[in-house]
Order: C-alpha cells, then structure tokens, then sequence
C-alpha cells in the first residue's frame, strides 16, 4: 500500500463514508474513490461492503488497521513537523500528568524548566494511566509522569522519585513527637476517607488494612487524592494518600504520619519506547525528578 492509499483507508475507517473521508482529507469524493478502489486493486481483495452509501469494514480491512495504525501516525507526524519547521514554529513540548503529580510536583518543575527554555512551548494535559498509556501510543503527547508502570510493551517507565504511602489528619490529631513514627491500621480512627474501588493505591491501603485484621468503613470516598486531602485539611477525617500529596498540604491544617508497614510509592516517566526525547523535554522530566524529590523532603 503506497502512503496515499494508507491515508484514505484510515479516514474511511474513522468516518465511514466516502464523503466523510473527503471532508476529513480536504479532497473530492471522486478523488477518494478512485484511491480506494486502486487500492483494493492492489491488495486483490475488496475492503469493506457497500451497504447504501456507508461503508462497513470487512474483517481483512480490520487487521490492516491495526497493522497500519502506527505508519499512519508516522506520517501525520512527519506532516506535522514539516509544516512547523516551514512555519519556523518553536518547538511545543506536549505533558500529561495524573492530576496527583500535576498539582503537588509540576508548578514547581515548570517553573524551573521555564527558566532555561522561555520560549519552549509546553502544553499540560491531564490525565489517568489508563488514558495515558493510550496516548502516548498514539503520538498525542511526548512524555508523561505517573504514580504508576502501566507494564505496557510500548511504554518505557523510568522512576524519578519514590516515598511511602502516608496517613493525613487534621492538626491537632497527634502529638508532634508522633507524627515521625509509622502508623499502623490500627491507629486508624474516627472518620475515614477512601477512594475509588478501581484506584490502584486505594487497594494496596484496604490490603494492608485486612492484613492487619481490620477492615475499615469509609464514610466518605473521592475520585482523587487531592480531594481527600482538602477534605482532611478541613477537618472532615483521615486518609491514606501518597507521599507528594500529604507533603504538600498546608502543616497548619494537617498532620502526616508513614504508614506501616511502609507501602513504597513510585513517580514514573513515561514515554513511547519508538519516541526518544527532544533535549527540551529530557531537561523538561529532569525538572520533575528535582521537584518531586524536593516536594518529599519538604514534606518530612
């Protein structure tokens, strides 16, 4: 298949139409057609079924999707950074983060960063791992920070910083000569905030709870740990968060503790392993390494 018929092939999966595959590539409908059927020419093999104007792929039209996905991305960024360096466009950085590290880590590693790249663009994006991973897989963002290894074969995980699981209270819980030893599931008392069933850090927390023998009721559950520790800073419960959460919240309104037995915590970078970084970015995830060890030792 030549780049043209890989292009027109993907728009009509996308879309479905010949007609929406024209709008999509700028092109004439007859221009799409004669492209489609020479390529069907070529392979020997028609591609989808016509059934009353719309398009409906056949299982051979399937595998070639997936075979030709990457090529495609390939090109779109090939286009993409000719038409920059016709434009003399300056270079633009793209970053997704967990909204975890995006909020305790990334405003002091930007800052930092910006200082020696003022005219780097950077666009920060938000996101789960899950929705990372894909991503970057498809070319939509060159790196990425996350408290987890997705263990994926298109993802390089290299760690930047590691801490503990950590127990937030509201000032006053505990006696300052306290908030330095470990606390264990069974100092866990009055109201509980938890997380998400599905949250992988919320999980290692009920595990180590049920270890212990104690199986805790939370009476409020959150999406995110910044939440839980607004709401512990408020004085609505305790919590068991990560380390760069707890380490930057106000020590006028809460009080942290490691929890025990210790629960070790990773930040990642994550990139696609067919994607080496630009020099911007790679100084960029060296910024949030420094941060995120400097948000934890602030935090101790």
């Amino acid at each position: 298949m030549r780049l043209r018929h890989i292009e027109v092939f993907h728009a009509i999966m996308q879309v479905g139409t010949i007609s929406g595959a024209a709008q999509v590539l700028h092109i004439s409908q007859p221009a799409v057609t004669k492209v489609l059927q020479h390529c069907e020419l070529q392979l020997g093999m028609p591609l989808f079924e016509r059934v009353r104007g719309k398009l409906y792929p056949k299982p051979e039209a399937h595998r070639l999707f997936v075979e030709t996905e990457k090529l495609n991305r390939d090109l779109l960024g090939i286009r993409r950074l000719a038409a920059s360096l016709k434009g003399h466009a300056v270079e633009t950085i793209r970053l997704v983060s967990t909204p975890t590290i995006a909020i305790s880590v990334l405003p002091f590693a930007m800052t930092e960063w910006r200082r020696d790249f003022p005219h780097t663009r950077c666009q920060l994006a938000t996101h789960h791992t899950g929705e990372i991973v894909n991503t970057l897989r498809l070319g939509e963002a060159d790196l990425a920070v996350s408290l987890q290894d997705p263990r994926h074969p298109g993802i390089v995980a290299e760690p930047l910083a590691h801490g503990v699981m950590t127990v937030i209270a509201p000032a006053g819980t505990w006696h300052a000569a306290d908030c330095g030893t470990p606390l264990t599931a069974h100092g866990l008392n009055g109201e509980l905030i938890g997380h998400a069933d599905n949250d992988p850090l919320g999980e290692l927390v009920v595990a180590a709870c049920e270890a212990q023998d104690i199986h805790p009721v939370f009476s409020t559950v959150v999406q995110t740990y910044q939440i839980a520790r607004s709401l512990v800073e408020a004085g609505a419960g305790m919590a068991v968060v990560d380390p760069f959460t707890a380490a930057s919240g106000s020590p006028e309104r809460l009080q942290r503790r490691p929890w025990a037995p210790a629960i070790p915590i990773q930040l990642y970078l994550l990139t696609a392993s067919h994607s080496p970084l630009s020099h911007g970015a790679r100084r960029l995830a060296d910024s949030i390494g420094v941060a995120a060890r400097n948000c934890l030792e602030r935090g101790v």
